[in-house]
């Protein structure tokens, strides 16, 4: 009988870090391995959700959240936190021992310190893999345990401990590969779209984003001379969206909708720009797609990793950023509007961003875990 491999899989809060473990898994599951999963989580993230959805087995561990700079409202939150960390690493270890994986693959967030250090204090070998440029609070303290680190980018290298730098190897980030498959004529059909003039794809994430809705609001009036935008403002923002008074005959350009589905595939496909935020997924995305982008980072975030990453992309040519914490409608359109004027600026910023991504990057992550595991 083949050996099986028992991969314990911990990471979530957003999807930033569940989706890419969830990509990996797949990967796993295309290999020609017997393999049996446990995903460790808590109760009330994403991962929880995504994991029944899939039918992967699911056990919630009681942990808190480290505010390395809270407010006054946050600090009795934090003293509460402080003492459900221990209780969460006795869970994790309880649900390690029981399970004894071959390989614990952590991919971030808050709930992964209990079953990193589970994975120590029970001897099993434990990949980290970090999904920004910056490597996160609870990763620097991953990295002192882990046995292999998987990180994004070699910018990452310089945010590890010294001593952990010879674990490291660059995988990239694991990108949903149905992102991959795009219909660019299927989003025209979908959305009711012209070959006119250029598409902008506008995103603040699933809940959309105040600062991104109010900046297009402001800027709608120039923009749609020059492109059509699909918006996905968020489902509290619809109806103030559809109320914004647009230039006269060119209300058909803008398509505000809550929420983008299984069309997004073919949305970024067809997009010749995009608006979003700088969040490790998004990066992730964007640079496996290939898509030019104007990156507004949400500031502050733990670690200040948007404003990093979009910087990081920014750099290479890859993208235009608004780096200050209170960009104006001006700002915008003054990044927007060479781009959409000069097609061949956008693509060589998509040649750019291609350089930086990593479309085999959940094969990568999966060719580590297999060779720690001593699976092969």
């Amino acid at each position: 009988m083949p050996r099986i491999l028992r991969l314990l899989i911990t990471g979530g809060g957003t999807g930033g870090h569940t989706y890419p473990a969830l990509t990996t898994l797949t990967a796993v599951q295309r290999r020609n391995v017997p393999h049996d999963v446990l995903w460790v989580g808590t109760a009330n993230g994403l991962e929880a959700r995504i994991t029944a959805e899939h039918g992967i087995p699911f056990k919630a561990i009681t942990t808190g959240k480290l505010r390395r700079r809270p407010n006054l409202r946050e600090l009795g939150t934090n003293l509460v936190d402080v003492f459900r960390v221990p209780l969460g690493v006795a869970q994790a270890v309880g649900h390690a021992a029981r399970y004894l994986p071959d390989v614990v693959l952590s991919t971030g967030g808050y709930v992964a310190v209990p079953i990193g250090v589970a994975a120590r204090l029970i001897r099993r070998p434990l990949v980290m893999h970090e999904q920004t440029t910056v490597v996160g609070l609870a990763n620097r303290i991953l990295s002192r345990l882990a046995t292999r680190i998987a990180l994004s980018h070699e910018s990452s290298l310089d945010y590890l401990p010294a001593s952990a730098r010879a674990k490291a190897v660059v995988t990239g980030n694991p990108v949903r590969p149905e992102l991959l498959r795009g219909d660019r004529a299927a989003a025209y059909d979908h959305f009711g779209l012209t070959f006119e003039v250029p598409l902008i794809y506008v995103t603040g994430g699933a809940q959309g984003s105040k600062q991104i809705n109010t900046l297009i609001a402001e800027s709608l009036p120039t923009l749609l001379q020059h492109a059509q935008i699909v918006h996905q403002c968020g489902p509290a923002w619809i109806e103030h969206m559809r109320a914004v008074p647009l230039p006269p005959g060119l209300a058909g350009r803008y398509h505000p909708v809550p929420y983008v589905g299984a069309e997004l595939p073919d949305l970024v496909a067809a997009a010749d720009v995009v608006v979003s935020r700088a969040g490790a997924g998004t990066v992730s995305e964007l640079t496996a797609v290939g898509n030019p982008s104007v990156l507004i980072p949400l500031i502050p975030s733990g670690g200040d990793e948007q404003r990093k990453n979009a910087a990081y992309l920014a750099s290479a040519g890859a993208a235009r950023a608004l780096l200050e914490p209170r960009p104006t409608a001006q700002d915008l359109l003054g990044e927007l509007m060479p781009l959409l004027a000069d097609p061949a600026m956008r693509g060589a910023m998509a040649q750019a961003a291609r350089k930086l991504g990593r479309v085999d990057a959940a094969d990568a992550l999966c060719d580590v875990l297999l060779e720690v595991a001593q699976v092969r």
